[in-house]
């Protein structure tokens, strides 16, 4: 039992109320605004030393593009992701990141690790050499 990966989100503010209003309402927060690559890649690499329970944590394309989650492979993550059928979460705070499976692996290989594809479970199917 347990978790198989953690997968850092970032919070995603288009067409979300919080979003909409720039701050949280009555909490005298500051204006929220979208995440950075940067603040992206710190939470990451801190997730991998403070999550050593943790086997798997994956790069997210979904919410910050294949360039930054090729950069997320050297700040700890192991796990690029995969494609997506169909995803809504992430669409519906309006990001829409598209990859093509040959895209994935061409990531993978150019940032100098070798691209697999896994099973739910992270058992290695497939070598793409």
């Amino acid at each position: 039992g347990g978790f198989t990966a953690f997968i850092p989100w970032t919070f995603q503010p288009g067409n979300t109320e919080l979003g909409s209003k720039g701050q949280v309402e009555g909490a005298g927060f500051s204006p929220v605004g979208p995440a950075t690559a940067l603040d992206y890649l710190r939470v990451l690499a801190l997730s991998r030393v403070c999550l050593d329970n943790f086997a798997n944590i994956q790069a997210s394309w979904v919410t910050q593009g294949l360039k930054v989650a090729q950069v997320a492979l050297r700040f700890g993550a192991n796990d690029f992701g995969s494609t997506m059928l169909e995803e809504n979460v992430v669409k519906a705070a309006g990001v829409c990141y598209r990859v093509s499976k040959d895209d994935i692996i061409n990531a993978i290989r150019s940032s100098g690790f070798i691209p697999a594809q896994r099973d739910t479970c992270y058992n290695m199917l497939r070598y793409y050499k």
